[in-house]
């Protein structure tokens, strides 16, 4: 980036385990303002507002096609990616807009990572998957102890320590989200997006990807897609709940603490689809 690129800085993280304190104003990652998204002539999301705080579980749940995975995308331009996509509104992290020109989209994707539905090792050794990104951005430091501490944190280093070159494709399926997960941390992201990161995975793999998620947030902002409304319900602080116009764009309806969304929501059709009602 040069001198005239907007900076993006990282917050100090907090110290300490369990929930963490009530997030003020100024501790929102996301500020989402008027945002629509298309491809081509179509709008999949129209007219978004959400804040999302920082060092939380913030889920998107909604009926399929109402733009949830699209609009996680929009917040590490992932979407550029697809041809005939475009944005209006805007996009803040940290009170920098995304999609500013001058903004590198390569810098944003390595500070907000991403995990995505089906595990992806990449088809190289545990290890190497985990130091490839850290080598492109010129890592210069020990790549053993980053290895190491991000297959912790990950939870798997006691799983994979002894067999840190066969290849991360030979896992077990949650053992590859896992290393997928690892590899997001280790090129020492602020956020991590999770594109449904279960729904290929058995319960009890689905449990321990949902107890790591409770271990990260302490210093990471986590925010998932799922259509698990118990999963949802289960593993997250915040909840989104998108649904689709008549124009099939997506739209929010209503944003709130998990706790309030699935027991008293302020709207309607929110609470139709956690009741099972529809969608």
């Amino acid at each position: 980036m040069t001198s005239e690129t907007p900076t993006m800085t990282r917050p100090a993280v907090r110290p300490g385990a369990g929930a963490p304190p009530e997030p003020t104003a100024q501790e929102h990652v996301f500020e989402v303002r008027g945002f629509s998204a298309y491809y081509g002539d179509f709008r999949a999301i129209r007219d978004v507002d959400l804040d999302v705080p920082r060092n939380r579980i913030t889920a998107f749940i909604g009926p399929s096609g109402c733009g949830k995975s699209t609009l996680l995308r929009c917040l590490n331009r992932m979407n550029d990616l697809v041809p005939g996509a475009h944005i209006s509104g805007k996009v803040n992290y940290h009170g920098v807009d995304l999609y500013d020109p001058r903004v590198d989209a390569v810098e944003v994707r390595r500070r907000i990572g991403m995990v995505f539905q089906k595990p992806n090792p990449f088809p190289k050794s545990i290890y190497d998957n985990i130091a490839f990104g850290p080598r492109i951005a010129g890592y210069k430091d020990d790549m053993d102890a980053l290895v190491e501490s991000s297959l912790r944190r990950a939870a798997i280093w006691d799983e994979v320590k002894d067999k840190l070159k066969q290849p991360g494709t030979a896992l077990s399926g949650g053992q590859q989200q896992r290393l997928c997960i690892a590899r997001a941390i280790a090129v020492q992201p602020d956020v991590i997006l999770m594109d449904e990161p279960c729904s290929a995975l058995d319960p009890v793999a689905t449990l321990k990807i949902e107890e790591l998620m409770f271990e990260l947030r302490n210093d990471y902002t986590i925010l998932i897609v799922t259509h698990n409304m118990q999963q949802a319900a289960r593993a997250s602080d915040e909840t989104v709940f998108l649904t689709m116009g008549d124009d099939r764009a997506g739209y929010l309806v209503e944003k709130g603490p998990t706790a309030q969304i699935f027991t008293n929501p302020k709207h309607q059709l929110t609470e139709d689809y956690v009741s099972g009602r529809f969608g």
